[in-house]
């Protein structure tokens, strides 16, 4: 199968990717007795023969790749000082070396990735990299929309940021009231909700929502990137085709622009019929300029919505004097 050089050098432990990126720029790789310095210059090992500094890479041995579904009762580690049964016990011996890539707590469920690919494992839990993790939340009480928009914009605990990246009520619709705090009214309520991730930290949504005064009930990881745990039973697993792993690898689209796109009448993707939708504030002002919801007119950008109503009234002065 043909890969990117830099990747199968990687995968042959000759370096990071990275790293191999920069032997071929220097002109230290050949592929069957062509020297290559083009990045993104793919190969197949198993049919070609490539050499670093005149030494014959070998492939590396395949990596694995296993999607587990978490029931509860279970720590999410190889090993537990504390004996508690763990994930690789779901797991048969063949595959008990394999690493979980990331965390879900005793009490949570859901998609679990464990692989041998540790470039995967940093991209899957890199903040950089911007990885979506979707979760169905079910919390003790009804917040209103206040808390809600509070959950995303960020609160700070114990000195650090949480915050959701989307968050989609599923039923027990949030009121625009101020929440009930009687213990036992409140709290006997539930609300479903879907919560987005991209800069996961430690137990992240369930304390956000403990800080918000709504306790999560239950916690259930439905996605990471493009792939769902849809189709494995609880305590299940499957092996992972290549397909699967690059929909895991999946980058998101800008929120910012896909939400400015909504509210400006737009599609949903973030694009119009000239290029990206305004972000939301300058597409609220073309339509208040009367303009299209795209933000542009006939001879270019709409005015500002001030400016607009300036002109508007000075046409309107002009034909009273008319």
């Amino acid at each position: 199968m043909r890969e990117r050089l830099q990747k199968i050098l990687s995968s042959a432990g000759v370096a990071s990717r990275r790293a191999a990126e920069k032997l071929i720029e220097e002109g230290r790789v050949e592929v069957d007795g062509r020297v290559v310095r083009e990045l993104g210059t793919s190969a197949d090992p198993e049919t070609q023969e490539i050499r670093v500094d005149g030494t014959r890479v070998r492939p590396g041995k395949p990596r694995r790749y296993v999607a587990l579904h978490k029931p509860k009762g279970y720590v999410t580690t190889r090993s537990d000082p504390g004996r508690r049964p763990t994930v690789m016990e779901l797991l048969p011996p063949a595959l008990r070396n394999l690493y979980p890539v990331g965390r879900l707590d005793m009490g949570s469920t859901g998609l679990l990735i464990l692989t041998d690919d540790g470039e995967l494992a940093h991209k899957l839990t890199h903040p950089r990299f911007g990885i979506e993790k979707s979760y169905l939340v079910t919390l003790a009480g009804q917040p209103d929309k206040k808390t809600l928009d509070r959950a995303t914009r960020g609160i700070v605990v114990e000195g650090e940021r949480l915050a959701l990246e989307e968050v989609e009520v599923l039923g027990g619709r949030p009121d625009r009231r101020p929440p009930r705090v009687t213990p036992t009214d409140s709290l006997s309520e539930r609300t479903r909700l879907r919560a987005t991730l991209r800069r996961g930290k430690n137990r992240e949504i369930r304390r956000l929502f403990e800080a918000l005064g709504f306790p999560v009930v239950d916690l259930h990881r439905e996605r990471i990137g493009g792939l769902s745990v849809r189709g494995i039973p609880p305590g299940g697993f499957r092996p992972l085709s290549r397909s699967e792993v690059e929909l895991l690898e999946k980058r998101p689209r800008q929120r910012w622009r896909a939400r400015g796109a909504r509210e400006a009448g737009g599609p949903k993707d973030g694009t119009g019929p000239g290029g990206p939708v305004l972000p939301a504030r300058r597409a609220r002002g073309a339509r208040e300029a009367g303009g299209p919801k795209d933000g542009t007119g006939p001879g270019g950008p709409v005015l500002p919505a001030r400016r607009a109503r300036g002109a508007r009234e000075a046409k309107s002065l002009a034909r009273t004097k008319k």
